[in-house]
Order: structure tokens, then sequence, then C-alpha cells
């Protein structure tokens, strides 16, 4: 069944009214105020105002739910249950080179659950969603992971450290167990969109670490609604508090794990 509930849909509208922003300033990269937050990692005009339109939209169809921002941090809400979390432009890199290939990702965490999730690419327009027992689907079509059961068959995707952020010397070992194993290693820069990808089969398996929860907490659903596995990059459960993942079907997850453990 791909209609959409009222609480999926009021994630889905709020994302596409930030995308509207972010549609304008794509290609007119001149024009974007970009203030620098650390090395190769920057925060633009465009991104804050989407995550000004996404909080104003969750918040007045859901008052009282609290809202982790990749922006703005944590913002409690009066409901204790509930919290938003929200990354309103995943691949901001991508977003400043005029690469198309960026996100929006909006979560809903309940008692610590995910149960919820919306990825949407303004560009494509597909808009990746799923609800915690209902299946996973992009626009009107269901999910489903990928169906390869040999290593070598299958395509992989990653994110690579860059200057000032995460474990080179660990990731170069990572990626030697990975790369002579597989048909293909990717790296498109924007995690949101390799779970949504992971989900559509069209990689077969990713991993990451060092990443924000904002980045992990849609895809971890939109995986395991569409039959695949996730766990953090070493086979635990931490995977919003380590920053680390780990997906794939369920053929593919357990030998690329043997993988990674095989680097430490």
């Amino acid at each position: 069944m791909s209609t959409q509930s009222a609480l999926l849909k009021v994630m889905s509208d709020a994302a596409r009214k930030a995308a509207r922003g972010l549609n304008r300033d794509f290609g007119e990269l001149a024009e974007l105020q970009v203030a620098k937050k650390a090395p190769a990692d920057f925060v633009t005009a465009a991104d804050l105002k989407a995550e000004q339109v996404i909080f104003e939209e969750l918040s007045r169809a859901r008052p009282g739910y609290s809202f982790h921002g990749e922006e703005r941090g944590l913002i409690e809400g009066t409901d204790k249950t509930h919290t938003w979390i929200v990354d309103p432009l995943d691949g901001t890199t991508n977003f400043l080179h005029a690469i198309p290939h960026f996100a929006i990702n909006i979560a809903l965490q309940r008692d610590g659950a995910i149960v919820a999730a919306v990825t949407y690419n303004p560009i494509t327009n597909e808009l990746f969603w799923a609800e915690k027992g209902r299946g996973a689907f992009v626009n009107d079509h269901r999910l489903r992971v990928a169906a390869r059961q040999k290593l070598d068959e299958a395509v992989v995707a990653t994110g690579i450290p860059f200057l000032g952020h995460g474990q080179h010397a660990k990731f170069l070992k990572e990626l030697h167990q990975v790369s002579q194993r597989v048909a293909g290693v990717r790296r498109f820069g924007s995690a949101a969109l390799d779970l949504a990808w992971v989900a559509a089969g069209r990689y077969d398996a990713y991993w990451e670490r060092d990443l924000g929860a904002w980045d992990l907490a849609a895809g971890l659903l939109l995986v395991t609604e569409a039959g695949g596995k996730v766990t953090d990059a070493d086979g635990g459960d931490t995977i919003l508090s380590s920053g680390s993942i780990l997906a794939g079907n369920l053929d593919i997850h357990p030998v690329m794990l043997s993988r990674l453990t095989a680097a430490k």
C-alpha cells in the first residue's frame, strides 16, 4: 500500500516546501552567503533557510515534539517521547559545487526508535519514505533491497574522510579489505541518498563512520523496511550514538561486516 499516513504527509510536505528554496538557490552559487563552519565543511544560507522552513512546518503540525536539527541542535519540546531528527541539506559540498546529488532528511524518533522517515532529492524529485511496519517506498513504488548474494557481484557505497574529518588510516584499511572483493565502490557524497539507494536496491551495501544522527536516522528505517539489515560498522546497535553504519541485504551485510572486522 503506497498511500501515506497523515504523519508521512506532514513530513513529505515539509520536505517539499523546504526544497523550493534549495531549488531556487541551486546553480546560483555566486549569490549564496557562505559561512565557514570547519575545514571543508560549510553551512550555507540555503541550508539554514531550509531547516527553518522544516522546523516551522513540523512544529505547526505536531506542537510539543522535540526537534534535533543539524544546524540548530536540540530543541526540547513538551512531548518528551517524540523527536524530529532533521538534516535540511545532506550533501552540502555537492550543493556548493553545483553537483545535483543532495537530499533533505526527516525522521521521527518515538521512545528511542525511528518510526517514520523521509529522504527527498529535490533535483530528481524522488521522495523516499517509510513508516515502521508498513514498508518503504520511493514516490508510489515499493522498495526492496537488492537480491545479490555474492560480494564479488556487489556494488557498495561509502564515504571518504576529508580534511579535518574522520579516521583516514582506519578508512584506508577498510577500503583495502572491501575494494579488492567487490564489483565496485562508489562515493557520491550524501549519506542520506546512499542509504535510500541501498533500500532501492541500487547499492548492495553501504558503510561509513563519523556521521551525525541526522545523516542516518531516516535511512536506517528505509533500509530495514525494504527488507535489509542495518547495524553500526562494528555490528552493534549504536548507530545513532556512534555515527557509524553498515547497511545491506541479509546476505551481503554479514560478509561486509567480516571485511570491516578484518581491517581492525
